[in-house]
């Protein structure tokens, strides 16, 4: 299985360019900003009974990728022909917003759909810091399959930092390999392994940007246009200090899915979370685009 559904420049690829022999393996999760956009024009829409078109949602996201996400989900049918996200802007845009502007965010209260949310009780998924699949799914796979408790995910590079692979052995034989591959050359390496059949993972997390969303073109860059790697180091930073709670864990997940989704496995938890992939005829010229 492949995940790349916090990834749109890769999931176009794959629908574009490679077809059905890929699209029929990718996961159908959707993304956090799709899954976002239903929770609040949704669940949060009638928590404070509106309607979902008096709610204005605005993402902030590393990728100006996300911009053409919000676009092409169109209008689910639970948001009653609204869109998920109104609006997308690159953490760089709000940084240009807020200089223009001369605001400041120190004073600013974090606020929930839950309203109950304290400053010193903000949590993360565990993971990298661009993004969390692998290690989550990696636990819940080990558990369910082989009834193993993972505490720590330990990631391997091999061929670059951008190709890393996770493993679980068992009696001493590998039992689950995973793999992380960030950057269109390390995507195209996988897709020409998997071609030959020589691709020995059963899950890859995909991700179109090599360095992964934090290195995203939507982030705050230097004067002469680069990604301003102090920056993105003092992040990283930052997010590593902040407490992981794993998301099983949160009565509020629970709540939701009880309140809202009608059950774990409910129709409506798969018409919410999951999504579907479109695979267009490959034209000759598709064989000839680099990446």
């Amino acid at each position: 299985m492949v995940s790349g559904a916090c990834s749109p420049s890769w999931v176009r690829y794959a629908e574009r360019v490679l077809g059905r022999p890929i699209t029929a393996h990718l996961c159908t999760a959707k993304s956090p900003q799709q899954v976002m956009g239903s929770l609040v024009k949704d669940y949060f829409a009638r928590q404070q009974n509106l309607s979902p078109e008096k709610i204005f949602h605005v993402i902030v996201a590393p990728c100006y990728d996300k911009k053409l996400e919000a676009l092409q989900e169109g209008f689910p049918p639970a948001l009653h022909g609204s869109r998920g996200a109104d609006c997308v802007l690159t953490s760089g845009e709000i940084a240009q917003i807020m200089e223009q502007g001369d605001l400041s965010v120190k004073d600013a209260a974090v606020d929930t759909l839950f309203g109950d949310l304290k400053e010193d009780k903000v949590t993360r998924h565990d993971g990298a810091s661009s993004d969390g699949h692998l290690a989550h799914i990696f636990r819940h796979a080990a558990k369910e399959l082989f009834n193993e408790d993972v505490e720590e995910v330990t990631y391997r590079a091999l061929r670059n930092k951008d190709f890393q692979e996770v493993t679980l052995e068992k009696n001493g034989e590998v039992v689950l390999r995973f793999a992380a591959a960030y950057g269109f050359r390390n995507i195209q390496n996988m897709i020409l392994k998997l071609k030959k059949g020589k691709f020995p993972y059963h899950f890859v997390e995909v991700l179109a940007c090599a360095g992964g969303c934090l290195n995203g073109r939507g982030q705050a860059q230097t004067p002469d246009g680069h990604a301003d790697k102090a920056l993105l180091r003092q992040m990283e930073g930052i997010y590593a200090d902040i407490p992981v709670r794993r998301p099983e864990s949160s009565a509020h997940v629970q709540e939701l899915y009880q309140e809202w989704l009608e059950g774990i496995n409910s129709p409506k938890a798969r018409e919410v979370l999951h999504t579907t992939y479109q695979s267009q005829e490959r034209g000759a010229h598709s064989l000839d685009i680099k990446w």
